[in-house]
C-alpha cells in the first residue's frame, strides 16, 4: 500500500512540474531518493510522463486536429509540422546514443540539486534581461529557430535542467515572446515524450512486473489529472509574470536536497 501511496503522489508532482520550467524529472528523483522509493531501471519517472502528454493532447486536440486537417492544402501547417519534428531530431538521436549514460550516471540527486540551483538562476536572469520579442506566434518561427530550440532541449536530458525550461529559455533568446515559447514548448512536448517513453518501455519491459505495470499505471493517471490544471493556467500566468516564482521554486527545492543529503545521505 505505501508504494501505492508513492506512486499516486509521485504522479501528481509529475503533472505538476512537468509543463513548468522547474523539472519534472528532477523532482521526481529527489523526492523519490528521499522516500526510498526505486522504480525497475528508472522505467517509472520516464513512463508515466505519457500521462501528462495526453494531458496536453486532450486541451489540444482541436487546434491539432485543425493542424492536421490542413495538411494537404496549407503550407504553413505542413511547414509547422517540418518545424516540430525538426526540433525533435536532435533529442531523438542524442537521447538514444546516450540512453544508458543518462539513466546510469546522470539520474542522481547530486546532480539534480545542483543543476536545479543553477538553473534558478538563469531564469532570474532571462526575466532581468531587456529582450525584444519579435516572434509571437509558436507554429511560425522559422526553421532554423526549430532546429535551435531542438538543441537546446537537449540540455534537459541532465535532471533538473527542465526540459520546458530549456526550450522556453532558448525560444526567447531566439526571439518568442513568453507565451509563444511556452507553447512550443508544449507542443515540441509530444513527440519528444512520447518517443522517450516508446524508447524506455522497449528497452525495459521484460524487466517489468506486474506490481511495476501496476504504479506506472497509478503515476501515470494522477499525472494526467494535475497536468491538465497546469497546461491551462500556466501561459496566462507566465504571460503577466514571468519566471521569479519558478525560478526561486527551482532554489530553494535544490538548496534544501543538498542539504537532505548532507544530512541524511
Amino acid at each position: 500500500m505505501s508504494q501505492i501511496i508513492e506512486a499516486l503522489f509521485l504522479g501528481l508532482i509529475e503533472g505538476l512540474t512537468e509543463f513548468l520550467p522547474v523539472s519534472s524529472t528532477g523532482h521526481l528523483l529527489l523526492v523519490g531518493h528521499f522516500l526510498g522509493f526505486e522504480s525497475t531501471g528508472k522505467t517509472f519517472e520516464v513512463l508515466i510522463q505519457l500521462g501528462a502528454i495526453l494531458a496536453i493532447l486532450s486541451v489540444y486536440f482541436h487546434r491539432l486536429l485543425d493542424i492536421a486537417k490542413a495538411l494537404p492544402y496549407d503550407p504553413g501547417a505542413r511547414r509547422f509540422v517540418i518545424g516540430v519534428l525538426l526540433a525533435f531530431l536532435p533529442a531523438a538521436i542524442i537521447g538514444a546514443a546516450l540512453h544508458g549514460f543518462i539513466k546510469d550516471v546522470l539520474f542522481n540527486p547530486w546532480i539534480v540539486c545542483m543543476t536545479l540551483i543553477a538553473g534558478g538562476f538563469v531564469l532570474l536572469l532571462i526575466d532581468a534581461l531587456p529582450l525584444q520579442p519579435t516572434k509571437h506566434d509558436a507554429t511560425r518561427f522559422p526553421l532554423p529557430m526549430y532546429l535551435k530550440i531542438g538543441f537546446m532541449q537537449c540540455l534537459a536530458m541532465v535532471p533538473g535542467v527542465s526540459r520546458s525550461g530549456a526550450t522556453i529559455v532558448g525560444a526567447m533568446l531566439l526571439g518568442a515572446d513568453k507565451r509563444a515559447a511556452a507553447e512550443f514548448s508544449f507542443f515540441l512536448a509530444m513527440p519528444t515524450m512520447t518517443g522517450a517513453f516508446a524508447y524506455d518501455l522497449l528497452k525495459n519491459y521484460k524487466n517489468l512486473s506486474a506490481n511495476d505495470g501496476l504504479l506506472i499505471v497509478i503515476g501515470f493517471i494522477a499525472a494526467f489529472v494535475s497536468a491538465l490544471l497546469v497546461v491551462k493556467t500556466f501561459l496566462d500566468y507566465i504571460s503577466r509574470h514571468g519566471f521569479a516564482l519558478f525560478a526561486w521554486w527551482r532554489i530553494i527545492v535544490g538548496a534544501a536536497g543538498l542539504a537532505g543529503l548532507i544530512v541524511f545521505g
